[in-house]
């Protein structure tokens, strides 16, 4: 598929999607939402592509919404307001539910929505310069669609500040709260998202699907019967998969399992076309 305002470029079991509007900070538009969600649909079908690393081109992350698109939002009622809303919830949700490893490769700054990418990814390393900014009060609105992520990724006492001062604040804040898990110098930032990868990729592709759903099932969730029954039942599941009998086997036989061998193979199939 063509896309006009990101990039993908795929490799080694690794797709790269590029946020590609440098001329307006990587801004949303109607037609990068609708291209992300399509994106984020592809890649999740594509067998090939064990992780995905999420960037964006130029001097920074993503700095929110486009001016032309926030003016036409303000032009519409309550109902196409709604609706616009749904699309980008939708977006951010597909990247959210994505079954395999996500990572954000964050530099220069991520306001608003670009804050909402960051944490609807699994993963997210941050460039030291970077600055954030939750900024959606100081426009009379409230951050409504990215906050279930968001405030899930920095937690509700830190949300009460930064939602509500809208104020920016450094990538050493940032880690603190615990939004960014790694920090690196500018000049590291790819070497530090590549050992990251390079430690996803020794995992089993459907291991890593169910393990990110039972995150999802467990996150918040009291420890009831019913809660410890559906832990057993999914350990129950893994453990009788070829995934998992294959990993026991592997470990019991002291060698590598099938699937950290493809990944091997990929990457030498990988440097011989690059020969």
């Amino acid at each position: 598929m063509t896309y006009q305002t990101i990039e993908i470029q795929s490799g080694q079991g690794v797709a790269v999607l590029w946020l590609n509007r440098p001329e307006v900070r990587n801004a949303f538009n109607e037609t990068m939402i609708a291209e992300l969600t399509a994106a984020f649909g592809e890649l999740e079908a594509d067998s090939s592509v064990r992780a995905v690393v999420l960037a964006g081109r130029g001097k920074v992350f993503c700095a929110g919404a486009d001016l032309n698109w926030m003016k036409r939002m303000g032009e519409m009622d309550f109902a196409g307001n709604r609706k616009d809303a749904m699309v980008f919830g939708v977006m951010l949700n597909r990247l959210h539910s994505m079954k395999k490893p996500t990572i954000a490769r964050v530099h220069g700054a991520a306001f608003a929505g670009g804050m909402g990418l960051i944490a609807a990814c699994d993963i997210a390393v941050a460039s030291t310069d970077t600055e954030f900014s939750v900024s959606e009060v100081r426009l009379g609105l409230t951050p409504a669609t990215i906050s279930p992520y968001v405030l899930a990724a920095m937690g509700e006492r830190a949300a009460h500040r930064y939602f509500l001062t809208a104020e920016r604040f450094p990538a050493a804040e940032a880690y603190r709260i615990g939004f960014i898990q790694d920090l690196a110098q500018p000049a590291e930032l790819d070497a530090t998202v590549n050992a990251i990868l390079g430690e996803l990729v020794q995992g089993a592709p459907g291991a890593h699907a169910v393990t990110k759903d039972l995150i999802h099932a467990v996150a918040k969730r009291p420890i009831t019967p019913e809660l410890i029954d559906d832990m057993a039942g999914r350990i129950a599941g893994a453990r009788a998969s070829a995934e998992g009998k294959e990993g026991v086997r592997a470990f019991l036989e002291k060698r590598s399992p099938g699937w950290l061998q493809q990944a091997k193979q990929a990457v030498k199939k990988g440097a011989k076309k690059k020969k």
